[in-house]
């Protein structure tokens, strides 16, 4: 039954999730953790963190963890391999259609006016979905009191330093090698 619940999820992310993996973190962590609950907010922050430093899609990647960690809670762990082919096939599913279908019929619907206007219309439904899913993993919805706010003041302390590196064109491997690196000495040893 779970399995099937996060299928469902993620088809219904799929199809509404406009503006890429970023747009979707919000329809992400609205499923999995705000109605069915199936992890915290600061282990859906931790998956988020892997699966942006991880090759590939932050969306497939990030179903693919999600799918693995809801598995493993059903049983055993090929329940977690199967959770996770399942959430990454279903979040792949919608675009692979969609795509098929827009290929087939480019060249009619190239320039056609309604289909630039609903284009131009859902740019800004992406920024504010993008917005609404750092806003959600900076003051997460929890009823845990212990899941409300996992960021603390190192956590906006290396923000700050990332964030002015990368204002000064710092190397991005470089920055993620040096935050993994504080990470490390922060959490570990304090």
């Amino acid at each position: 039954m779970v399995l099937w619940q996060l299928f469902v999820s993620y088809l219904k992310i799929g199809f509404f999730g406009f503006g890429g993996g970023y747009a979707m973190l919000s329809l992400i962590q609205n499923e999995v953790v705000v109605q069915h609950g199936w992890m915290t907010n600061a282990q859906f922050a931790d998956i988020v963190a892997v699966s942006q430093i991880t090759p590939g899609p932050i969306a497939i990647n990030s179903a693919t963890y999600v799918g693995y960690t809801v598995g493993l809670q059903t049983g055993h762990m090929w329940c977690g391999i199967l959770g996770s082919v399942i959430a990454t096939l279903a979040v792949c599913l919608p675009s692979l259609t969609l795509m098929m279908l827009v290929a087939r019929f480019f060249l009619k619907l190239k320039g056609n006016r309604w289909v630039e206007g609903a284009m131009r219309g859902m740019r800004p439904v992406v920024i504010g979905m993008i917005a609404a899913a750092a806003l959600l993993l900076i003051f997460p919805r929890s009823d845990n009191p212990d899941d409300l706010n996992f960021i603390d003041g190192w956590s906006w302390a290396l923000f700050g330093a990332v964030f002015v590196g990368s204002w000064r064109k710092v190397n991005p491997i470089l920055l993620i090698c040096l935050s993994a690196a504080a990470g490390i000495v922060i959490y570990y040893l304090f």
